[in-house]
């Protein structure tokens, strides 16, 4: 009789152990990124190097983000890559390889104040679509302003002008942003 009660009480605990385990439990959510810090290199025809920078260490804290922006020459062409950091890891972490990892699910897009300083993207996803890590920076006439860069987490990237670098229908949300004091000579 206690045999085929513990069977019983065996029965029950699995049922309710099997029950618990649906597919309607929560999915396992991939962390969003933290990225302290952003670094634009550009390489000219020459071989000269420029390293716009951003850096966040504090993330949301009280401290002002250090912001290094960077000197252009009139009418030239960068190569252009960018690093992404978590410096507040020890080590430090290269966000880098989780954007390449995950490019379906990111795109940066750029924009500038001065309308002859353009990007065009250098890098695809599996699927073909931009993601900007390498791309390379025209630049026209002199003059100063501002170079922006986001990237943007999950945008809907077969969106209208989003695969040519238009940010307005990409929805997503915003990793990091950072504008770039720029000078052209």
């Amino acid at each position: 009789m206690k045999s085929i009660q513990f069977l019983l009480m065996l029965l029950f605990a699995s049922a309710i152990l099997f029950s618990s385990c649906g597919k309607d439990d929560p999915e396992e959510v991939n962390e969003e990124e933290v990225i302290t810090t952003l670094n634009y290199t550009l390489t000219s025809a020459t071989g000269d190097v420029i390293v716009m920078s951003f850096s966040d260490l504090d993330g949301d804290g009280g401290d002002v983000p250090v912001i290094t922006g960077g000197t252009l020459m009139a009418d030239s062409r960068y190569t252009a890559t960018i690093e992404l950091l978590n410096e507040s890891e020890s080590p430090v972490e290269d966000i880098t390889e989780e954007i390449e990892e995950e490019a379906e699910e990111h795109q940066f897009f750029f924009s500038s104040s001065l309308s002859d300083v353009t990007v065009d993207y250098e890098d695809a996803d599996a699927d073909g679509n931009p993601v900007g890590l390498s791309s390379t920076l025209n630049v026209g006439g002199a003059g100063t302003g501002t170079l922006t860069i986001v990237l943007r987490h999950e945008p809907v990237k077969d969106a209208t002008g989003v695969s040519d670098g238009d940010i307005t229908n990409a929805d997503g949300e915003t990793d990091i942003e950072v504008t770039f004091p720029i000078n052209v000579q």
